[in-house]
Parts: C-alpha cells; sequence; structure tokens
C-alpha cells in the first residue's frame, strides 16, 4: 500500500540486521576518545611543522649540523657543506626546496608502517576509532582498493629508509666536528644527532618487514643459527614499535629544530670539548 511518505532507508554498515539489534553505538563508559584525539593531534602537529620546515627552503645548515629533513640534498641549488652530503643530481631547474625530493622516502615509510596505518585510520578517519566503538562508513573494502592498496609498497619503502638512515648516521659522523671542520670535538647538537640516528635505527630495524627479510622465510631456525638470533633481536624491537615510532618522529624534528635555531642565530652551540 502506499502512503505517500518515503521508505526508510535501508541501514547499512553496522546497522545491517545481520548484527546485534542495540540501539547505543557502543556499551563503553571509559573516555575512550582520549586515545585517537590524542594520536591525531601528535600527527597533525608533526605534518604542520615538517610541512613548515621542508617547504622553508632555508636555515637547514649550521656547520657541522645538517637538518635531516634536507639530507641527503640532491639539487644543484643546496647550501654547500664541507664533506657534507650533496650531490647534484637536479639541476638548475629545481625550484623548490630540496626537501621535497628526499622526504618522499622517509614520509612514505612512515606512512605505510603498519603502526602508523593504525594511529591514522583510527586518529583521523575513525576506521574504527576505537576497540569496540563501530566506525561510522557504511561499507569496508579495507586495503583492496585504491589509495590504500599502496600500502603493500612498505616493504619497498624499507630499504629506501635503510639508505635514509645510512646518510643520517654519515651526518652524525660528521658532527663530531666544529664549526670550521676540525675533528675530535663534540657539542650540544652531536647529543642530539647522536639519540636521533639510534632512535632512526630502532625504528627503522623494529619495522615488521625487516623482521620478515631477517627470518622470515625460514622453516627451520636450527640450519640457520645466526639469522635466527638476529630474528629474535628484531623480534624484541618489533614489540616496541609503536614506542619507537612515537620516538623517532620526536627526535627528528627535535634534530631538525635544533640546527633551524642555530642557522636562524637564536643561540650558538655549546661546545662539550
Amino acid at each position: 500500500m502506499t502512503t505517500g511518505t518515503e521508505p526508510t532507508p535501508r541501514p547499512t554498515g553496522v546497522r545491517t540486521a545481520t548484527r546485534a539489534a542495540i540501539t547505543a553505538r557502543h556499551l563503553r563508559t571509559d573516555r575512550w576518545w582520549l586515545a585517537p584525539a590524542g594520536t591525531a593531534a601528535g600527527l597533525l602537529a608533526f605534518i604542520v611543522y615538517s610541512t613548515w620546515r621542508a617547504l622553508a627552503d632555508a636555515d637547514y645548515y649550521a656547520a657541522p649540523y645538517v637538518s635531516p629533513f634536507y639530507s641527503p640534498c640532491l639539487a644543484e641549488r643546496c647550501q654547500t657543506m664541507h664533506s657534507g652530503p650533496n650531490a647534484d643530481l637536479f639541476g638548475s631547474w629545481w625550484a623548490i626546496s630540496p626537501a621535497v625530493i628526499i622526504l618522499v622516502f622517509p614520509l612514505g615509510f612512515r606512512l605505510t608502517c603498519y603502526y602508523y596505518r593504525k594511529a591514522y585510520y583510527r586518529g583521523f578517519w575513525a576506521s574504527p576509532p576505537a576497540c569496540a566503538v563501530a566506525e561510522p562508513h557504511a561499507t569496508y573494502s579495507g586495503e583492496t582498493r585504491f589509495p590504500l592498496v599502496l600500502q603493500n609498497l612498505h616493504r619497498y619503502f624499507f630499504y629506501a629508509a635503510i639508505l635514509v638512515a645510512g646518510v643520517l648516521t654519515y651526518d652524525t659522523a660528521l658532527s663530531f666536528r666544529d664549526a670550521q671542520h676540525r675533528w675530535g670535538h663534540m657539542g650540544l647538537g652531536t647529543v642530539v644527532f647522536v639519540a636521533n640516528v639510534a632512535l632512526i635505527w630502532a625504528y627503522t630495524l623494529s619495522c615488521h618487514s625487516c623482521r620478515h627479510i631477517v627470518g622470515g622465510k625460514l622453516k627451520h631456525f636450527s640450519r640457520h643459527p645466526v639469522r635466527y638470533r638476529a630474528w629474535r633481536v628484531v623480534g624484541q624491537l618489533n614489540a616496541r614499535h609503536m614506542q619507537l615510532a612515537w620516538a623517532s618522529l620526536v627526535s627528528v624534528a627535535a634534530a631538525d629544530l635544533y640546527v633551524y635555531l642555530l642557522a636562524s642565530g637564536v643561540f650558538d652551540d655549546p661546545r662539550f670539548f
């Protein structure tokens, strides 16, 4: 019988007839929203800061320190760094900040990282926002469609991240010089750089892809004792992947900020010897 009114839309997503008939969106009474809100705020703060610094194209070198956002510097327009990571692969036609070239690789590694997926899926997309809290989306296709299918590139970004970590290690070695490029000196910036590169390596090696590369395909650990020990070590790091992800995110921003403050003349690098 026609009533002249619009039919009630069929429920979708978590409201389908196959789900439990509970009117409440969830039964949690705690402040479950604090965790995704804090995650979103932390990631958003880093995005704003790193975007500003990457596009600034200035104050990224204060001998002997170079910002990790600009290393290696692959454009011809890069500031000259004594024995630094300069490579004029991009000629004078490159008109924007050279940081844009190199940041693609560590950014791609972090964006496709298993922990960061969870962080921004929950923090920004509410997919789902928390455990036992239904997501607001009507459909779910996982990572089977564009653009999320590109998350499968994580294992390849891992190899690029290893190269970037190697360059940052080289930069850290150069930090044991003074402003006149003489070896055997150490400043507060050296401490900042050592802490940053240690956290970068710990985060990179704690990656799930690294754990799989080291021992994921082994069927008999007893026949590969060296790889088994390496797999155990990476597994212990992997258990702290979330903490290392945040710590390295803060440390790389702190290293860049320290170089910016030196290069802009806010203060001089305190020297220990």
